[in-house]
């Protein structure tokens, strides 16, 4: 355990001397884990530091519910950590594809993706109990700790999920986990995406244990979690067919984005709307809803003509929504959508102050940060 912490001690060392010398001569650093999510944000700038070094778990308290691990510890490390001890991460984060297998807790957290629970557990900046990281200037920083009550003044730890890597680089995180269900079922409905939406939010405004939904193609899943009374009785209230779940591994092909729907072909792109779960069908392409109706997934064919892009993104924000343009070959198009001004300038002078040599993940989010 000691040669564990003294060499741990040396490579955050190293990474800080790395940091100070690329912030003296204004050298972009791209801060990479295993590369699962290369593929997300802006065209990819800068030279690679390695974070896949940091590993190893520096607690875990199952009575506690809480673990501490570095940023460079394989996610599957750590579930498989968890899972021995009946524990989880409710959020289930997505791991990608073949390159899965190289996806770390720090990019997990700098990605802030969630998966198919997210609209009933909460995502993974909920669990976010405190960080340790490296600000542009190479300085080592800690920001919350270890217990749920933990906080005064403004919640960095959570700044840190979702903001790809453009504010710091995380050495340490610590994370809230949860138990695994006692029960779980999936329900499958035949019906179109309009009565499904509708359907959802009856069902929202019961006391049903619903935990993850997913519709496309003229049918609805429904999977249920919690005690085995809620999930038998919520079976019984709500109808349709029991499926096979174990075998038709829908959810895990949900969450890794392995479904056939989200294979794309040339000239194909995927868009990822966020909008009120009441918000009417969106004739915008062939299409996957998830959370409620809240996360709708659209495919678009034909390049990305200026025209196409503000019609999706006009169309997401009258649903009082946002578009994320998820996959695209093309980096020249705006991954995010624009931010209002006092959004943007509260952005920039966060970036700033954790970056003044703006060196870290230059452009991932937004092309002139």
């Amino acid at each position: 355990m000691a040669s564990d912490i003294a060499d741990n001690a040396v490579v955050t060392a190293s990474l800080a001397a790395r940091v100070r010398d690329a912030a003296a001569s204004g050298t972009p650093l791209r801060i990479r884990g295993g590369g699962s999510k290369d593929f997300y944000g802006q065209a990819l700038q800068g030279e690679v530091l390695d974070m896949s070094v940091l590993t190893g778990v520096v607690s875990y308290e199952p009575s506690e519910l809480v673990v501490t691990v570095r940023a460079g510890t394989k996610l599957a490390e750590l579930e498989a950590l968890l899972a021995a001890q009946g524990q989880c991460l409710p959020f289930e984060p997505p791991h990608f594809g073949s390159s899965g297998a190289r996806a770390t807790v720090g990019g997990m957290v700098a990605s802030g993706l969630n998966g198919p629970a997210r609209s009933s557990v909460g995502a993974v900046r909920d669990y976010m109990l405190g960080v340790v990281l490296l600000n542009g200037k190479g300085e080592q920083l800690t920001f919350g700790g270890q217990v749920m009550k933990n906080v005064a003044g403004y919640d960095v730890s959570r700044l840190m999920a979702g903001s790809l890597g453009t504010l710091g680089v995380l050495l340490e995180v610590s994370l809230k986990v949860l138990p695994v269900a006692p029960q779980e079922a999936t329900l499958v409905f035949e019906m179109d995406e309009a009565a499904s939406l509708r359907q959802l939010n009856r069902w929202g405004g019961l006391p049903l244990p619903v935990n993850a939904s997913c519709w496309h193609g003229g049918r609805l899943w429904v999977r249920l979690r919690g005690a085995k009374a809620a999930v038998a009785a919520a079976q019984k209230s709500m109808g349709g067919d029991l499926v096979d779940e174990p075998s038709l591994k829908l959810w895990e092909a949900l969450r890794e984005q392995t479904l056939p729907f989200f294979g794309l072909q040339d000239g194909e792109s995927l868009w990822r709307l966020s909008v009120p779960d009441t918000a009417a069908p969106l004739p915008l392409g062939p299409t996957l809803l998830e959370w409620g109706g809240a996360q709708r997934w659209v495919k678009r064919s034909g390049g990305h003509p200026a025209g196409d892009v503000q019609a999706i993104r006009d169309a997401a924000l009258a649903a009082s929504g946002h578009a994320t343009l998820f996959r695209s070959a093309d980096k020249t198009v705006p991954v995010f959508s624009p931010l209002k001004a006092p959004l943007d300038r509260i952005h920039r002078d966060l970036k700033k102050q954790f970056d003044p040599a703006g060196i870290f993940n230059p452009g991932r989010m937004f092309a002139d940060w």
